[in-house]
């Protein structure tokens, strides 16, 4: 099972050893920052389930940072702890109102901490069925949009979303680096949905290099196109110098013969209830599997729509 992953941001080293202790013996995995800057960017990197975040600190303080984390499409969902001071009235407040879920005034049990964090962790999986690297709905709440957008009976348009070349990407750069594509595969999904799609578009996270997005007919290929230029602008970054210079990566088969694999790049397959008529999800997955399999085959970042009758 796995574990659930807290990060504490505090510039306080004996806090930070207290909470690590206490947080640890009750089997959460613990990550420690020294600052807001710090905090930042190991958010990014671990994707924590929890932050415990103090309000005072060096470089970027608590408010910040909070303001910061509220912001990203992707963590705005994830729970923060606020830290006070004592008798600190502004602090609490300030956190509460930059986005805090939370807070608890130094000195504190620990044992009241871990109520609070347990608490919250219970709340946050019961109202997101969240996936823990993107933040996105996972399969579940998939599955209800799906069957509802079927049983409405309403025009709609199933986007399947999968990167290619992955597995290769992975295997040369470690699963760190795979993580943060995946993370920024989907802010260019959830972010072009939510600026070019409607209110009520919905973008899933299916698992792996997997998503689904939920959409009109009229506005699927639009917003497949767009998804596809961010990527492709995005894809270079995820490499060192010399790929990125050369446009591809170099790998070894079995015999040791080298070979040229292309950076990676996004296929899409749009199931459309337009030309036919659709009544269970399992058939929006099978046509959604044969459209993907399609897009792949062209070795570029392309959609396929569905037109057969």
């Amino acid at each position: 099972m796995r574990k659930q992953k807290i990060l504490i941001i505090d510039d306080e080293p004996d806090i930070r050893d207290v909470l690590k202790i206490t947080l640890e013996c009750e089997d959460f995995e613990v990550h420690e920052a020294v600052d807001g800057v710090d905090g930042l960017e190991k958010v990014h990197k671990i994707g924590p389930d929890l932050v415990i975040l103090d309000y005072r600190m060096p470089r970027l303080n608590g408010q910040e940072v909070c303001e910061t984390l509220k912001k990203d499409i992707l963590l705005r969902h994830m729970p923060i702890i606020m830290l006070t001071g004592k008798g600190e009235l502004e602090d609490k407040v300030r956190g509460i109102n930059a986005g805090a879920d939370d807070y608890l005034v130094k000195p504190f049990e620990p044992v009241e901490l871990l109520a609070r964090i347990k608490m919250i962790l219970r709340r946050s999986s019961r109202d997101l069925d969240a996936n823990p690297l993107s933040r996105l709905p996972g399969n579940v709440t998939i599955m209800a949009e799906l069957e509802s957008a079927i049983s409405k009976n309403h025009p709609f348009a199933v986007c399947y979303v999968d990167l290619d070349k992955f597995k290769a990407f992975n295997d040369t750069y470690g699963f760190e680096h795979g993580d943060e594509v995946i993370r920024e595969t989907a802010r260019i999904i959830l972010g072009t949905v939510s600026r070019y799609g409607a209110k009520d578009d919905f973008v899933g996270h299916i698992g792996g290099d997997d998503f689904v997005f939920l959409t009109s007919p009229e506005r699927s290929e639009i917003l497949c196109q767009k998804i596809i230029d961010d990527f492709d602008k995005a894809a270079p970054s995820f490499y060192n110098p010399q790929d990125r210079e050369r446009g591809y990566l170099l790998a070894k088969d079995r015999l040791g013969t080298e070979y040229r694999i292309p950076l990676i790049s996004v296929s899409i397959g749009i199931v459309t209830n337009e030309h036919r008529a659709i009544r269970h999800v399992a058939e929006i997955g099978e046509i959604g599997a044969d459209l993907k399999k399609l897009a792949k085959s062209k070795q570029y970042s392309n959609f396929v729509r569905d037109s057969r009758k």
